[in-house]
Order: C-alpha cells, then sequence, then structure tokens
C-alpha cells in the first residue's frame, strides 16, 4: 500500500534531485559533453528549479543551493537530497553521515539536511516525479549553444512553463502559490557568498609548518607529527584538532608561506624570520660595545649573511659571561678590528682586559731598513748593474 505524506508548512521543505539530461557543448574543452540538471522542488508549491552542471561535485552542488536562493529569493529551512556523494559521507537510515564541506555551507546557509534513504524515490516524490517532465518539456528536443544558453533558458522555462502550469495535483500554478503562501516565509538568503573551501587533512612537519595547496602554514610545536584538519576558503586556512581551532592564516598563493614567529622555539626564531633587529636588541642587552659590533657586523648589503657571526658572539656572551666581551668588543672596535674570531682569541687567552700598548715614536735617524732615494733614480739603477757585472769575475775567483 501507498500512503500520501502531507506536504507540510509553506516554505519550509525542499527536495533535490540530480537528472541526466544529455549532450550540450563545452567552449573550455571545444566538445560536447553530457550534463546534468539539479532540480529544487518547493514540497507545498511544487514551484520548482534547474541548475545546470557538467559534474556532481560539491562545489556544483553548491553552485545550484546559492543560484536556487537566488532565484526564490530566500533559503528553505530543510532540504531533502538524495545521497549525493558530495552530501553523504556514509549513508544511514536513521544517522547518515554528511561530508564535512556540506555540514560546513549548511551552517553558513542555515539549512537542516534531511537525506532519502538509499533506494528509496518514495522518501522524495516530489522531485521525483520532475525528472521526467525536465527531461521531457525542457531538454527535449532543444539545441543549446553551450552550458550558460541552457541556464538562461531553464530559468526562463521555470518561471513561466512549469511555474505557471496547472498542476494536476495541486490543480493550482505553482509559481502563484508559492509567491502567495510561501515566499514570505523562507529564510534569509546570506548576506555574503558561499567562498567554497577546500577541506584536507595534514600533517604537521618537524619544520612546523603543514602543506595546504602547495602553500605552507605554520604550527605550534606541540602538533608536530600530529595530523589536523584543514579548511581553506579564498581569505584565510583554520587549523583543527579534533573540532577546536587551532591555528588561523591569511590564505597564501601556491609556492607561499604564512609563518607566525610565536609558533617557532625563540631561540630559533630569529634566525628562521631573518630578523636581524632582533639580534641587534639581544646584542645591546649584553652590553653597549656588544649592540655596536653586532650592528658593524649587519652593515652590509646582504646583511643576513652575517648572522652566523652575530649568532657566535652572543654565543660568546653566553659562554663568557657579558662583562669579558664587552671589554673585548670595546677593545676591537677601538683597533678597527671587525672578526668575532679575533674575540673569542681574546676571552680564551683572557686579554681582553690587557690594555693596549701606545704606538712607538718613529726613530731620529733613518730606519734599518731604510733605503737611499737615490737607488730609485734610472741612471743610478743602471750605473749599479754595470758595476755589479764587472765585479763579478773578480767574486768568482
Amino acid at each position: 500500500t501507498t500512503v500520501r505524506v502531507a506536504d507540510g508548512t509553506p516554505g519550509k521543505e525542499c527536495q533535490v534531485d540530480f537528472a541526466r539530461l544529455g549532450l550540450i557543448y563545452d567552449p573550455v574543452q571545444g566538445r560536447r559533453r553530457v550534463a546534468h540538471a539539479l532540480i529544487f522542488t518547493a514540497v507545498y508549491s511544487r514551484h520548482m528549479f534547474i541548475w545546470l552542471t557538467f559534474s556532481q561535485t560539491l562545489e556544483a552542488v553548491i553552485a545550484g543551493c546559492e543560484a536556487a536562493w537566488r532565484f526564490f529569493g530566500g533559503v528553505f529551512g530543510v532540504l531533502v537530497p538524495d545521497n549525493l556523494s558530495p552530501v553523504i559521507a556514509s549513508a544511514d537510515a536513521v544517522n547518515p553521515t554528511f561530508t564535512t564541506g556540506w555540514l560546513d555551507y549548511a551552517q553558513h546557509a542555515g539549512f537542516a539536511t534531511d537525506p532519502a534513504r538509499v533506494r528509496s524515490p518514495k522518501d522524495k516524490p516530489r522531485v521525483e516525479r520532475m525528472v521526467q517532465y525536465v527531461r521531457g518539456n525542457f531538454f527535449a528536443g532543444e539545441d543549446f549553444a553551450d552550458l550558460a544558453d541552457a541556464q538562461v533558458r531553464a530559468e526562463a522555462w521555470c518561471r513561466s512553463t512549469a511555474g505557471l502550469r496547472l498542476h494536476g495535483t495541486t490543480a493550482a500554478r505553482p509559481a502563484e502559490v508559492f509567491a502567495e503562501q510561501e515566499a514570505g516565509r523562507l529564510l534569509a538568503p546570506p548576506e555574503r557568498p558561499y567562498d567554497v573551501p577546500i577541506f584536507k587533512q595534514v600533517k604537521v612537519h618537524k619544520d612546523f609548518h603543514v602543506e595546504v595547496g602547495k602553500a605552507l602554514y605554520s604550527v605550534p610545536g606541540a602538533y608536530i607529527g600530529r595530523h589536523l584538519l584543514a579548511r581553506a576558503d579564498g581569505a584565510l586556512v583554520k587549523l583543527f584538532d579534533g573540532g577546536r581551532l587551532v591555528k588561523t592564516h591569511p590564505r597564501q598563493s601556491a609556492g607561499g608561506r604564512s609563518t607566525d614567529r610565536a609558533d617557532l622555539p625563540e631561540h630559533r626564531a630569529a634566525y628562521a624570520m631573518r630578523d636581524i633587529d632582533a639580534l641587534i636588541r639581544a646584542a645591546h642587552r649584553a652590553g653597549l660595545n656588544v649592540g655596536i659590533y653586532a650592528e658593524r657586523h649587519f652593515d652590509d648589503s646582504l646583511p643576513w649573511t652575517r648572522m652566523r657571526q652575530v649568532y657566535r658572539l652572543l654565543g660568546l656572551v653566553r659562554r663568557y659571561g657579558a662583562g669579558p666581551v664587552e671589554a673585548a668588543c670595546g677593545k676591537a672596535l677601538e683597533l678597527d678590528v671587525l672578526s668575532v674570531s679575533k674575540i673569542s682569541s681574546m676571552l680564551a687567552a683572557g686579554t681582553e682586559h690587557v690594555p693596549i700598548p701606545p704606538p712607538r715614536p718613529a726613530a731620529a735617524g733613518a730606519g734599518r731598513f731604510a733605503r737611499d732615494p737615490a737607488e730609485f733614480n734610472p741612471a743610478r739603477r743602471a750605473h749599479l748593474t754595470l758595476l755589479g757585472s764587472a765585479e763579478a769575475p773578480e767574486r768568482s775567483s
């Protein structure tokens, strides 16, 4: 036996189903492709909307829903879809599991989902009866330029032919019943269009980053080695651990990186971020001369190439203390010697406090190795050369 189910409250329920139509030209691929119709049917008024697509992905279903809300002027409180793979992750007659993407969109739009059971077309009879009607009355025998042309004509067909027909069961025109009794009861459409996100399971690597859409995003070190759920839309990337929000980053293009300094170990953050100012501040905390010495090292066209020298200088502060390094840097600055290796040698020898000897005064007479200016005279050099040649036989004898 068959029991007819009541239509329910006006503006409350809408049944949804995919239907295979036929071939439509796709200018992107330059060939004819199979087109599908996502059919929305208001349960109370039987007013309907068709969304045409070449695919049955989550993006296609959400795009159809967004177009339906614009067509109807609002959102139905309950959607009754078939067991579409973008919507249902695990089918069950009592407790079905929805995909993460569909749950996210349903929360955004504000409707509930009551899916039909597997192989139970009577759970959504209003939309099931419309499949053959769409195929025979709208699509059959028509010639469409492309999918966009077919979509424009489909919406016009829904408003006029399908919307103004005299329905066999209700004995009324669906568009008129919808306008009179359902349109004012729909939920308000979302204020902003839905940006379809990417959902992905990601692993936190040893470098404190995860990869989403070929871009890197930092995560606190406590999550290294764990798997998180990433939600990435056009603006933000959100990382969740068991439903709890862990981190939020601005979306980066492929090849980009977003790193929060707070996620990295403090002793490695400056090097990873090439934060020269942080190293200079650390050097100044050890002493004035140490800070000036670090600044002198960074006075270069490629300052980050000098970071290892300053890191070594700060290491000497931790090893010998700030006082000895301050004295050694002061002596090196006085002599204008810019070498951390020299600072290390002074500290190892304990000579950082030995005063610098004053320069020796120049000798009053000629120096030991001073040369006679006449030796630079070309004629004098030639004479000495000849003289040496003449004396050579005597020396050899």
